[in-house]
């Protein structure tokens, strides 16, 4: 995301609700990994998170001519994607819900040591670094989803406790209370099972044949390990921009931030291309 100042935003705004189509392109671009990475630690595979990015972005485009500058405009696509992606029902684990409990269960008494090679001549230390990703980010769908969306918010973009009670309607004291609860509740399960963020004896290298086996680990389609990663700087620009212009002045190291896949860009600019926008800015 490049920086920007308020009024800057403002005009980028005024001139993409006017059909300046260079201005609207800018205002996605500034803020589509951020969609994509909320969405992705949400929603906890690539394939959701580019279905709901999108339907994001969207919604984002359809509704510009709302924002007038109240607050930062990425604290208004945070709302804008947080109350999208609380309630959506469309991705894997709202059809297969996980718990703390079968996850633990798993990792104490999954028979690991019965299964053959599937590695299909993958190296494992790369498989075994996709699985953990994966593994990791999966682990957030045992949340509830308002528990999982306070963790993001205040363990990846790590933002002020205000700004983030407003995007969830809570007050700050309510949110820091909820974000230590369910930090906590993180740090207890990864130091009781983890062997890679914890003193667990899961180790992810040794699981990768049985996450073949169970179609959670894919030697064919390595999403993480494909995906191009972005600086965390970045994600800290996200929240100084947020902070500054709403007045504001245990580490997690699973939480890396992503491009947005290719997938998503590619639609999105065929929407922008497409005859839709010109009936959408006139609506």
């Amino acid at each position: 995301m490049n920086k920007k100042t308020n009024d800057e935003l403002l005009a980028l705004v005024h001139k993409a609700t006017e059909g300046d189509k260079k201005a609207l392109e800018t205002l996605v671009a500034d803020v589509q990994d951020i969609v994509f990475n909320l969405s992705l630690r949400m929603l906890g595979t690539f394939a959701d998170a580019e279905d709901a990015a999108q339907d994001i972005l969207l919604k984002m485009i359809t509704h510009l001519s709302s924002f007038k500058g109240g607050s930062a405009f990425t604290t208004w696509v945070f709302s804008i994607a947080v109350n999208h992606l609380k309630n959506y029902k469309k991705h894997m684990f709202a059809r297969y819900p996980l718990s703390f409990e079968y996850y633990g269960d798993d990792i104490e008494n999954g028979k690991i040591q019965d299964v053959p090679d599937l590695t299909q001549n993958v190296e494992k230390d790369i498989l075994a670094e996709e699985l953990k990703m994966s593994c990791t980010n999966v682990m957030l769908q045992c949340l509830d989803a308002e528990s999982r969306c306070i963790f993001i918010l205040g363990t990846m973009f790590k933002i002020d406790s205000r700004i983030a009670g407003d995007i969830l309607g809570m007050t700050p004291e309510a949110y820091r209370q909820r974000l230590s609860r369910v930090r906590k509740k993180m740090a207890e399960f990864l130091g009781q099972y983890c062997g890679e963020y914890g003193n667990g004896r899961c180790k992810c290298r040794d699981r990768v044949n049985y996450a073949i086996q169970s179609h959670r680990l894919n030697p064919l389609g390595l999403d993480y390990v494909a995906a191009a990663e972005i600086p965390v700087e970045t994600m800290l620009d996200v929240k100084n921009a947020m902070e500054d212009i709403d007045d504001l002045s245990q580490d997690f190291s699973f939480c890396r931030p992503y491009q947005s896949s290719e997938r998503t860009k590619h639609l999105i600019k065929e929407f922008l291309d497409s005859t839709q926008l010109s009936v959408i800015q006139k609506s």
